[in-house]
Order: structure tokens, then sequence, then C-alpha cells
């Protein structure tokens, strides 16, 4: 019996982050605000960074509740978060529209998350 074909499978392209240059309305300049920040102030955002990163480790496969901006709010399943905070990765999302079986939040769209402990 002969093998059969696989099927295409479609390519999800993310949207492109921040041009470093800064001319898309963001700071380029981050290098020269973090050599004046003291070291106290440097190690306080260390240690929020760890905790956040903590949380986002925590959270994954967990049922979680997303307050969107618009003032919607979705239920999903957490799944990651990218490194640069641009997007998130969840399963089962809840919308008011129906349920998907996977999507990408945009983190600029979220204004707050909660998942039970």
């Amino acid at each position: 019996m002969a093998e059969a074909l696989p099927l295409p499978v479609g390519v999800l392209r993310l949207p492109r982050a921040p041009d470093p240059s800064g001319s898309r309305g963001f700071s380029g300049d981050n290098s020269r605000r973090s050599s004046r920040d003291s070291p106290e102030l440097q190690s306080a955002r260390a240690a929020l960074r760890e905790r956040f990163l903590r949380l986002l480790s925590s959270a994954r496969g967990r049922p979680a509740r997303f307050r969107l901006w618009s003032g919607t709010e979705v239920h999903a399943v957490f799944g990651a978060a990218d490194v640069e905070a641009v997007a998130i990765q969840v399963d089962s999302l809840r919308t008011p529209l129906g349920v998907q079986s996977a999507a990408l939040l945009r983190c600029s769209d979220v204004l707050a998350f909660s998942f039970p402990l």
C-alpha cells in the first residue's frame, strides 16, 4: 500500500519586534540609560525580572484569566511567553465569540492575567 502524502501545513508568521534604531516609535537608547542607573536599581530590576520569569515558568499548563485593555476577559490554558514579552501563547482560548484551540495574545493587548496556584 502506498504511503499517503503529508498534508501541507500553513506557516504562522509572528509580527516583527521593534526596530533597535528606534525608528518605529521606540527608544533605542537603552544602553546609555542603564549605564547611569545605580547598582541598587540594577539589582532591584534583576530581582524583579527573575521573579517574573519564575512566575511564567510556574504558569505553564495552568488555566489562566486574561483581562484585555478593551475590557474583554478571556480564559485559556497558559502555554508560554517569549523572552521579549511581545506575545503569550495559550491553548483552549475561550472568547465571547467561541473557542480557539491555540492562539497568540499580544502582550500590548493584555492589561493583566492571573492563574490559580
